[in-house]
């Protein structure tokens, strides 16, 4: 299949579709030079429903977080073609458009990719729709699966940190099965929303290599036997071969062209390029330009994901994954993250800053976030006598728990806010510490730590990470990275380019090493990072399991 507008120069325009946990975003991008002269952003109607069901007003069972699939269409129907407008181009002078996913983000359809919550004997059954990936209900099906993984010796078990994450998609699949049995059965397809967009936009199913590599466990040509799944459940055997296998096609490819009904949607051109889904973090690499082995580039909202490539295959425990061609192709791609960062620091602000802050901060017409930020950076390190571990979302990374939770420990009745608010700051920065340090550890260099998303606009955090990590930061400028990303993808696809590292090199950029790490902070931080690695090690590998109590009694307690 071959697109309606192939060029042989790097010329025209690419529409790049950020599709991220409460909005999607779309950007208009020269291909010539990788500027963005158009964007729109779309607010999901439903948001995340993490509490209730929106079609029954049924309460949700905690870690529950779903999505309504119709939310990423109307991005389609409004922000595409408000961001072409915005751009003031012709819309014929787009050659190709390529969108992004948060990941695991994952839904069940009929044959012809009907989500299940879209049919009306379903609309109340909580398990037909998206499971954001911050649904972490499957936690108990990840334990049985990384069990039975060791039990038996996969090969491949070792190619995730040794641990399969609740996050995706045989894990949400397992609970499916065996919380909805009937949904289940009425599933024809277990799609990644990556590849359910791109469905819609060129009517073919194809898979991504990117999603299917790091969160389907599909690695050496393969997905876990039929056999293994069996031994999870006889109901799960032919999960792979029933429900998830199709082509997969390798990052920046055409996965189809753009079809009438997706053209009348978009406001753009049938038949131009389409190219295969991607995942928002590890999209977002080549519009920074790192496309280089040991440039960490960390992709810092509401959870923080980090991406690297390396030459060289190792193991890593506790890494997300290692997939090649995961990120760019002959390079072996390692996916690590933290599952809360941004939302962190937004739970302190909305639960628990005094109203006499919030008035404050209105009064000066400033966020909370900044009044916070301003009172903590008047600190000395250590100055507030804490130290918290940063699981309010569970670990993703090293630990690859979801059951684990928040700790702050030093309190008392002397401590401010700004000095829990700055001992949180520092946690997602010792969180990202650990992982640079999993990294070196498994001989994957690290010499650089590219930041990317809305936290670089704290440029205190952004010190303070340089300070914990004794790493220099380069900045994204963009607010856009992964839409820019998409839109760099969607140029390889449309013949603009002849690779995605070819694309980067002309349409990526950074500010290199904007923040460099002081030597006295950093040696303090080193002080207050061993307290942190105390309280990891004690809480999350078995020193004391109060954590895991307390969601079980949670758990019974919700039932009573």
């Amino acid at each position: 299949m071959s697109p309606r507008s192939v060029t042989a120069h790097a010329s025209g325009y690419a529409v790049g579709v950020d599709f991220g946990t409460l909005s999607g975003r779309a950007v208009v991008v020269r291909v010539s030079d990788g500027a963005v002269i158009g964007s729109a952003v779309h607010e999901y109607a439903h948001g995340v429903m993490d509490e209730f069901l929106a079609a029954t007003g049924e309460r949700l069972p905690p870690d529950w977080a779903l999505q309504v699939p119709q939310d990423y269409v109307d991005v389609l129907r409004h922000a595409v073609p408000e961001a072409v407008g915005a751009a003031g181009i012709a819309p014929d002078e787009v050659i190709g458009i390529g969108t992004d996913f948060t990941a695991c983000t994952v839904l069940p359809t009929l044959a012809d990719g009907t989500p299940l919550c879209e049919l009306p004997e379903l609309t109340g059954r909580p398990h037909a729709y998206v499971k954001l990936w911050k649904h972490h209900a499957a936690q108990r099906h990840a334990d049985r699966i990384n069990q039975l993984a060791h039990e038996r010796g996969e090969s491949w078990i070792s190619r995730y940190g040794g641990r399969i994450s609740s996050e995706w998609e045989f894990a949400k699949g397992l609970q499916l099965l065996e919380e909805d049995p009937e949904v289940y059965g009425r599933t024809d397809r277990w799609v990644e929303a990556a590849d359910w967009i791109v469905w819609q936009l060129t009517g073919t199913y194809v898979r991504n290599a990117c999603a299917t590599g790091y969160k389907a466990i599909y690695q050496d040509g393969r997905y876990p036997s039929e056999d293994f799944l069996g031994a999870l459940h006889p109901d799960f055997t032919d999960f792979v071969s029933r429900r998830l296998a199709g082509p997969i096609a390798a990052l920046g490819t055409l996965a189809g062209t753009l079809t009438p009904a997706a053209a009348a949607l978009t406001g753009l051109p049938a038949g131009i390029a389409v190219c295969a889904g991607n995942v928002d973090a590890h999209v977002t690499v080549p519009a920074t330009g790192a496309v280089d082995p040991g440039q960490l580039v960390a992709i810092m909202g509401t959870s923080t994901c980090h991406v690297v490539s390396s030459d060289v295959l190792t193991e890593v425990p506790g890494i997300c994954g290692v997939v090649h061609g995961g990120i760019l192709e002959g390079l072996w791609g390692y996916e690590a993250g933290q599952s809360g960062v941004g939302d962190i620091f937004a739970w302190f602000t909305e639960r628990n800053t005094p109203p006499a802050y919030v008035d404050e901060a209105h009064a000066r017409g400033i966020s909370v976030h900044d009044l916070l930020t301003e009172k903590a950076a008047l600190q000395p390190v250590g100055g507030h006598g804490l130290v918290a571990l940063d699981w309010h979302s569970g670990n993703r990374s090293v630990l690859v728990d979801h059951e684990l939770s928040g700790l702050v420990v030093g309190l008392t009745l002397a401590t401010r806010p700004e000095d829990i608010y700055r001992a949180l700051l520092e946690a997602t920065a010792f969180g990202t510490r650990a992982i640079v340090d999993a990294l070196r550890g498994g001989r994957v260099p690290v010499t650089e730590l590219v930041v990317a998303g809305g936290l670089v606009k704290n440029r205190f955090l952004m010190q303070l990470y340089s300070d914990v990590t004794r790493l220099p930061i380069s900045i994204v400028g963009s607010n856009h990275a992964p839409a820019v990303g998409s839109a760099i993808h969607a140029a390889v696809a449309a013949g603009a380019y002849p690779s995605v590292r070819d694309a980067a090199a002309a349409m990526g950029r950074r500010d290199v090493a904007v923040y460099e790490p002081d030597e006295k902070r950093a040696a303090a931080y080193d002080a207050l990072y061993a307290q942190y690695v105390t309280l990891h090690d004690y809480f999350g590998r078995g020193g004391n399991d109060v954590m895991h109590e307390l969601r079980r009694i949670r758990r019974e307690a919700e039932t009573r």
